[in-house]
């Protein structure tokens, strides 16, 4: 089978555009630096790299009958903000748990940004005090029987749609589009920058880079940037997804250790807490290119980005892309390390 062989519900607008960063490029001195904007592809609920992987789970959702998506992730997950918007889109239920994977200090945490999008659009959502893990959750699993138990029919999402058997199709498919971008601009991006947590998003990247590599395709390399701050076990979970992913569109072959790239040092100590790099990261990108990037996950990847370029771990000669996953009503919930007061004192402290 190939990529081409599974079913998919467009929720999307088309392929995410493609731009040069221009101005951070000329900052960095380095590489040349694209980005892939998944943040604006869609019409739904402000879009997001979800909204993407959830394009092949609409065909087995329907084909199920399922009357309610039961899906979780922290108070501000965008995950379940796109599940939320999806279901509305299909005229469903949708059940989110929302456990606290974040030790946030904010009285707004549970309010604003992605949480109150979700409730905007229908969404019956349930706080949780767990903490943060990126496998199967047992909240989750409640979630399920309670809507069994009162007479529907769910459909289960884990977080981040990763640990679905057709979780990593968005993102092999989002391979064939850079592939075929690549082609009408004239250009190869020989190195990929994304963030990495559950880990289908990176996964479904080097499985379908892998499906192109044996077709005659040139070899690329994707940096996966850790965010989850658990990364043996986020690595693990990368290197099985991926592996499956590969195998349901066709690579006849075990991945290669240079096919699965994970790096530390921009995370923190905690999963969804903004280090002074992500902090930077947000502002460079914001100040120098107009694009708008989150604490959780772009802030970081760009963080490693950006650390990675000036060093010449990525070399002069590369050309960059940055998958920009969404995730910016997050911010909301962030606002007091952007305040006048904090900005000042960054500001001074480099002068």
């Amino acid at each position: 089978m190939s990529i081409h062989d599974f079913a998919r519900y467009p929720l999307t607008f088309g392929p995410s555009p493609v731009h040069p960063l221009d101005r951070l490029t000329a900052h960095l001195g380095g590489a040349q630096v694209w980005a892939k904007r998944e943040d604006c592809n869609s019409g739904l609920a402000f879009g997001g790299n979800k909204t993407r992987k959830l394009e092949y789970l609409v065909p087995d959702i329907l084909a199920q009958g399922a009357d309610t998506l039961v899906s979780i992730g922290g108070y501000q997950s965008n995950h379940t903000r796109q599940v939320a918007a999806v279901a509305a889109k299909l005229g469903l239920k949708c059940r989110l748990v929302q456990e606290k994977w974040v030790d946030w200090d904010d009285p707004v945490n549970a309010k604003v940004g992605n949480i109150l999008l979700s409730r905007i659009m229908g969404a019956d959502v349930h706080l949780d005090p767990h903490g943060f893990d990126i496998g199967l959750r047992s909240s989750w699993a409640d979630a399920l029987r309670e809507v069994e138990e009162s007479g529907g029919k769910p459909y289960g999402i884990p977080a981040g749609a990763s640990e679905h058997h057709l979780g990593g199709l968005g993102f092999a498919n989002w391979a064939y589009e850079v592939a075929d971008q690549e082609r009408e601009l004239g250009i190869f991006f020989d190195t990929i920058v994304v963030c990495t947590v559950t880990g289908s998003t990176h996964a479904g990247m080097v499985a379908g880079f892998a499906a192109l590599e044996d077709a005659g395709g040139r070899t690329r390399r994707v940096i996966g940037i850790d965010a989850s701050a658990t990364l043996d076990k986020t690595r693990d979970q990368v290197a099985r997804i991926a592996q499956h992913t590969a195998s349901l569109i066709g690579v006849e072959r075990a991945l290669r250790d240079d096919e699965l790239t994970l790096l530390e040092g921009w995370a923190g100590d905690l999963y969804g807490i903004p280090v002074e790099s992500t902090v930077e990261a947000i502002r460079l990108s914001g100040r120098l290119e107009g694009m708008i990037i989150d604490p959780v996950y772009e802030g970081k990847s760009m963080a490693g980005l950006v650390d990675l370029v000036t060093s010449g771990e990525i070399g002069k000669d590369s050309t960059v892309l940055f998958a920009h996953l969404g995730g910016q009503p997050a911010l909301n919930a962030y606002s007091g390390i952007f305040d006048a007061e904090n900005l000042a004192t960054r500001g001074r402290s480099r002068s």
